[in-house]
């Protein structure tokens, strides 16, 4: 009797797993889809990678009339200066990253309305959830891991050219603390700018025609008339405060005037603590859940 009743919650146990298989399937072959159809996703990161380290190849050609403006320095601001490629290199794969996520968000519901792939992709056994959300998965998940791992190779290409040319302060770089910050500032980046990409979600899945100036003209015309009716910028206030203050949230202040490069302080208890991200979030759902229903009701143009 012992025997038989091991053997059902094993049994019940192998039953589920082919059903819990088969229900995230249709949401990873979606991801898979939308990586093979926009290739840009890891291109445009590798691109501005492979600039990055042609710049860094340039400067070290020409590193010892370099090493002549700064050889006077003080130790600490020489091993500062070799620190601005590195803060460079991530600042550059960010940005193109982030240009890369607009467009994409953008994009990816008109796109297929536009050229009546939809009619295709509906008659698939996958439903506007699992689209839709797979869509959400590149901008907040797949474009940031990639551009982690870009970011993470191109600074250890940067430091073995550094050890190659025996450039000063080569073994003191810590990258594993700028790696440690990056996913850090990362995961807030994403998690504060999710609002954003429901919006941008939103506009694809309901504009008939050029979803881009959808996105940017009536942002720009309230923040116009409120300048001129009420002499007040509370709108731009609070678009920059949402594209720009997941930064500021999530680190610690810099200081105004630094003499040296400094690599910012995490200050998560600030920031899991700030009602603009928990707000932010809940927008982000109902947006989401939005652009979900405009999939299920709008037609190919």
């Amino acid at each position: 009797m012992s025997t038989q009743a091991d053997a059902g919650p094993s049994s019940a146990a192998r039953a589920d797993a082919p059903t819990a298989v088969a229900r995230t399937r249709p949401y990873l072959c979606s991801v898979r889809r939308e990586i093979w159809e926009n290739r840009s996703i890891w291109i445009a990161p590798l691109a501005a990678a492979g600039f990055v380290l042609f710049g860094v190849a340039i400067s070290l050609i020409r590193h010892p009339h370099g090493m002549e403006k700064i050889s006077k320095a003080s130790p600490a601001a020489q091993a500062a200066f070799h620190m601005i490629p590195y803060g460079i290199a991530i600042v550059a794969i960010l940005i193109t990253a982030a240009i890369v996520a607009l467009f994409y968000c953008l994009g990816t519901l008109y796109n297929e309305r536009r050229d009546r792939s939809i009619l295709f992709w509906k008659s698939m056994p996958v439903s506007d959830v699992t689209t839709v959300l797979a869509k959400a998965s590149i901008p907040m998940v797949v474009l940031p891991l990639i551009a982690f791992v870009v970011i993470c190779a191109t600074q250890l290409v940067m430091l073995l050219l550094n050890a190659a040319a025996a450039t000063p302060f080569w073994s003191s770089v810590p990258l594993l603390r700028i790696w440690a910050l990056l996913v850090y500032g990362m995961v807030a980046l994403v998690l504060w700018n999710a609002p954003i990409c429901g919006w941008l979600l939103v506009l694809s899945a309901w504009a008939k025609r050029s979803p881009f100036l959808w996105a940017a003209l009536p942002p720009l015309a309230i923040g116009i008339v409120e300048k001129l009716a009420f002499d007040t910028s509370y709108f731009w206030n609070f678009v920059q405060y949402r594209l720009h203050g997941g930064f500021t949230e999530a680190f610690a202040p810099m200081p105004r005037h630094m003499k040296v490069f400094q690599w910012p302080e995490p200050d998560p208890a600030k920031f899991f603590s700030t009602p603009g991200l928990w707000l932010g979030l809940v927008a982000a759902a109902a947006l989401f859940a939005l652009a979900i229903w405009l999939r299920r009701r709008r037609e190919p143009m």
